[in-house]
């Protein structure tokens, strides 16, 4: 049986503890799991990941980082996801196409069904079959944010207060426009309430699976 789900949420949602902790749980269960990252998993990937998020290229133009992070994920695909499912392995990815579709469509305003079109072609039109967001407030996560980077941000991260609280939205967005794939899940409680969250909805995903 092979899954493919990917995890998106905005900064400082705890995106990173729940794949480590939903990796784990698989894994114990004993589930064949790949997992990765985006942007990255690929040598080539992760020059891209530096070149897109290296705070020094300020000047990258909108559509210019919408097609870097589309290239990244086209390797990506052919290196890591299709060969993982084709061994019938779980997919865990951190990010995948929601995150452009958010952070380049609804983010830099390019437009979802732009972003969307240039990325359907990079992935070969591969969706995850189940998408997690874990969301929390836009306050709530520049406060945890702060935190953990204590200054040091990367490009993205480096973007207006507006570009962010827009990402923040459009995860909710993402939401109501793909119901059947995306599910949002409350991520402001502690980290042991969100991976039973988390658990609940993944367990019920290959359930319906393995019926298959």
């Amino acid at each position: 049986m092979s899954l493919f789900i990917s995890m998106e949420g905005s900064d400082g949602c705890g995106k990173t503890t729940q794949m480590n902790l939903l990796e784990q749980t698989l894994r114990e269960k004993g589930y064949s799991v790949t997992r990765s990252r985006e942007p990255g998993g690929t040598p080539i990937a992760e020059k891209i990941r530096e070149l897109v998020l290296d705070p020094e290229n300020a000047a990258m133009d909108e559509r210019a980082e919408a097609l870097l992070y589309a290239a990244s994920r086209a390797q990506h695909y052919k290196e890591v996801i299709r060969p993982a499912l084709d061994r019938g392995d779980i997919m865990l990815c951190d990010r995948f196409v929601d995150s452009s579709l958010v952070y380049q469509g609804i983010g830099r305003e390019l437009g979802v069904p732009q972003v969307a079109a240039v990325n359907e072609w990079a992935i070969r039109g591969l969706m995850p079959d189940l998408t997690l967001i874990l969301y929390i407030g836009y306050e709530e996560g520049l406060r945890r944010k702060n935190r953990q980077t204590a200054g040091h941000l990367d490009r993205l991260e480096q973007a207006s207060e507006a570009f962010h609280r827009r990402v923040n939205e459009g995860y909710l967005t993402l939401a109501e426009m793909y119901p059947d794939r995306v599910r949002l899940i409350d991520a402001t409680g502690d980290i042991e309430t969100v991976r039973e969250a988390v658990w609940r909805v993944v367990e019920e995903k290959i359930k319906a699976a393995e019926r298959k």
